[in-house]
């Protein structure tokens, strides 16, 4: 991402005439739109909402307030932006965990996948989603429940690919598909909590692998 020509966003304004409304085009944004995104979903993983302010944003961004408001709208809808980029990009190791030939081999990808996401160098150390909630106040409801649904909807994907795998005969019989779904999101979140609190990658394997060893029907070795 970011390479080659800057990323030309016009804005719409309409006007009215006798034959009725028309757009006309207005002064393009001389800004890379994606790219400033990655600035601000930075500033929220490392800040959390709340503690990210509007200075912290534009600056990152590399634009002012009035081009942040026309481009993304208000801090709540850059936010709901951000969250949309963060699934597509930094934990975009979901979308393809939930591919794996087996319950079993997708769990632990998700589980390899958020522990290299979290204490990866490159990264601000935890989960965005996490630490997000965890700094949100009171004055964050809308937030909040962006946070809720964002996190349900891929515990629910999770889940489906868990019930797959029941039907199929995956997972023995007597199996709770949303109970082990859960499981699976738990680990996550508490990995990614230790990761925002200085654990290590080589801290969270062990975590991995016991909750590897508890799959149902896994024969120690």
């Amino acid at each position: 991402m970011g390479v080659g020509a800057p990323n030309m966003v016009c804005c719409i304004r309409e006007y009215k005439t006798e034959g009725g409304t028309i757009p006309a085009m207005a002064r393009p944004r001389e800004f890379d739109c994606q790219l400033a995104l990655d600035a601000a979903l930075r500033v929220f993983w490392e800040k959390g909402y709340e503690g990210a302010t509007l200075d912290d944003l534009t600056r990152a961004m590399g634009i002012n307030r009035p081009s942040l408001y026309g481009a993304f709208g208000n801090k709540a809808q850059l936010f709901d932006k951000v969250l949309e980029r963060y699934a597509s990009g930094p934990a975009a190791y979901v979308v393809d965990a939930l591919q794996a030939p087996t319950a079993r081999a997708c769990a632990e990808a998700i589980l390899r996948g958020a522990a290299d996401l979290c204490t990866g160098p490159e990264n601000p150390g935890g989960c965005l989603v996490v630490h997000a909630a965890l700094a949100t106040g009171g004055t964050g409801d809308c937030v909040r429940k962006a946070l809720v649904e964002f996190r349900a909807r891929g515990d629910r994907a999770i889940r489906e690919r868990f019930e797959r795998a029941r039907v199929e005969g995956e997972l023995p019989e007597g199996t709770d598909p949303a109970g082990l779904a859960r499981f699976i999101a738990v680990v996550v979140r508490g990995m990614a909590v230790e990761a925002a609190s200085g654990a290590a990658r080589e801290d969270l394997e062990p975590v991995i692998l016991m909750v590897l060893k508890a799959w149902p029907g896994a024969v120690d070795s």
